[in-house]
């Protein structure tokens, strides 16, 4: 086809808009360049050759700590019948984290660079440009890998983890974590770094598959605009699908705070969690959220599980778990954050944003200096009463304005519940308590500013940024307190 009949077709293009003008274009293309219907497809969408498979060879066992032997393991891929495939590709080299304009990315050609590619690929990237100049789309390869001469069903569901064994002829399993709602968790040394991480197995389940891509890819979104890794957020290593589950590989950190906090209590050591080590710790929970909401991300799931230990002498800590995390300009959900750390907006049914995660902040710091949960799981309403019994009450407006208000309050605004033994009504008197009296602590900067982080009223609530200017952040203690 000569440059000038797709100089033409632009023109028509330009005059008709794409949608209204495909089966004239069509019509046109096939009468002018004698193409066929399949032709034609071939011509308006270009596909890229697929990538070659990729045979993993067999790899050596690790060293055991402590100079235990190094003799060679058999990977899954050391038969001939049982190498792997591996269709698409979700890294490079260690981090893949290149989410964001595709052109940019290379994963379309830039029209003004396609060069000796041919006038049929500028054409067509020009038509996709057009048809897509008012989306914008952020995409991402996932990694396929499967036995060869084998399909990728398995004869269960549930993933078994054997240790001592290689995933993938790349993850050798060296421990057993732990369970979470929708995943396993194991500790695997990677045989082509050399790097202990953690990966993470996904049941194989739709809606947790659907949740764990978004958390890949917010993770490659902020491990993208962080490659100092200076935000103290988890790091993502590899991702990919094998045997009907989805893994993810991420750095591998140490306890959460919830399991450190419970494992200090009952050793009968000193206590770790001074008012000095929460200052560190507070700090970097406020750069990370305060990143994280300069991007427009609510991490919507705060709370001592999701904040892990990178180092107990220094004190570092990493947030993750950005699977229930969305942006702010997504639909909210109506139900989000775990109880014992959900916001009076949430509760209420109001609009939120990012000051919800600050709220989860505000009652971790209170649980991690008394060893006690600020607002125990004993239902949604003993927990309004518990708030307003500790902080005062809530907002007039707030209350007219909630959606959810009705379920827990009267019509004159009393707090309430329905008895499920006798089915009637009883009201709830919140019993007066006090912040101090919860955290048993005398220090006036961070009383003050666990008020600010705690304050009901979202409006008057500080965001990340405000309260990294507080001034107890900054106050230098001259001893361990």
């Amino acid at each position: 086809m000569a440059f000038s009949d797709v100089e033409a077709v632009l023109e028509f293009l330009r005059k008709n808009g794409f949608s209204q003008a495909e089966s004239a274009l069509r019509e046109d293309i096939v009468e002018k360049g004698d193409l066929g219907s399949l032709d034609f497809e071939k011509f308006l969408f270009p596909m890229a050759p697929p990538p070659p498979p990729v045979r993993v060879p067999p790899s050596s066992r690790p060293s055991e700590p402590g100079g235990g032997g190094g003799g060679s393991v058999r990977s899954s891929g050391a038969s001939s019948d049982d190498r792997f495939v591996s269709v698409g590709s979700s890294t490079s080299d260690v981090c893949s984290s290149d989410v964001g304009d595709p052109i940019e990315n290379g994963d379309i050609s830039n029209p003004e660079a396609v060069g000796d590619q041919g006038e049929e690929s500028v054409f067509a990237d020009e038509i996709l440009m057009q048809e897509n100049q008012e989306d914008e789309y952020e995409i991402f390869d996932l990694r396929i890998i499967h036995r060869r001469n084998r399909t990728g069903f398995e004869e269960n569901k549930d993933l078994p983890i054997v240790l001592n064994t290689v995933i993938a002829g790349r993850y050798y399993v060296t421990e057993y974590l732990g369970s979470a709602a929708f995943s396993k968790v194991v500790q695997a040394h990677d045989l082509y770094t050399g790097v202990d991480v953690c990966l993470k197995i996904i049941k194989n389940d739709k809606d947790f598959f659907d949740q764990s891509l978004d958390e890949i890819k917010l993770l490659k979104l902020v491990n993208k605009h962080d490659p100092a890794d200076e935000c103290h957020i988890l790091r993502l290593y590899d991702y990919f699908y094998h045997q009907e589950h989805l893994f993810i590989v991420c750095e591998l950190l140490r306890s959460n705070l919830y399991e450190f906090q419970k494992f200090n209590q009952e050793s009968g050591g000193e206590a770790y969690f001074t008012l000095n080590r929460l200052q560190v710790i507070t700090r970097q929970c406020l750069e990370a959220l305060d990143y994280l909401h300069q991007m427009g991300i609510i991490h919507c799931d705060l709370k001592p599980e999701n904040i892990l230990i990178k180092s107990y002498r220094r004190s570092e800590i990493k947030v993750i778990d950005l699977g229930s995390s969305c942006f702010k300009s997504d639909n909210l959900c109506l139900y989000v954050q775990s109880r014992s750390y959900r916001a009076p907006e949430v509760i209420l049914g109001l609009p939120y944003d990012q000051k919800i995660d600050i709220w989860s902040l505000g009652c971790i710091l209170a649980e991690l200096c008394s060893g006690e949960v600020l607002f125990p799981n004993d239902g949604i309403v003993m927990i309004l009463a518990r708030m307003i019994g500790m902080l005062g009450p809530i907002d007039q407006e707030m209350l007219e304005q909630g959606q959810e208000t009705p379920k827990y309050f009267t019509e004159e605004y009393d707090l309430y519940y329905i008895n499920e033994e006798t089915n009637q009504l009883e009201y709830i008197i919140p019993e007066e308590s006090s912040l101090e009296g919860h955290v048993q602590v005398s220090d006036t900067g961070f009383l003050d500013f666990l008020r600010n982080l705690l304050e009901i009223d979202p409006n008057r609530r500080p965001s990340a940024s405000e309260a990294l200017e507080h001034p107890w952040l900054s106050y230098e203690y001259s001893f361990p307190s």
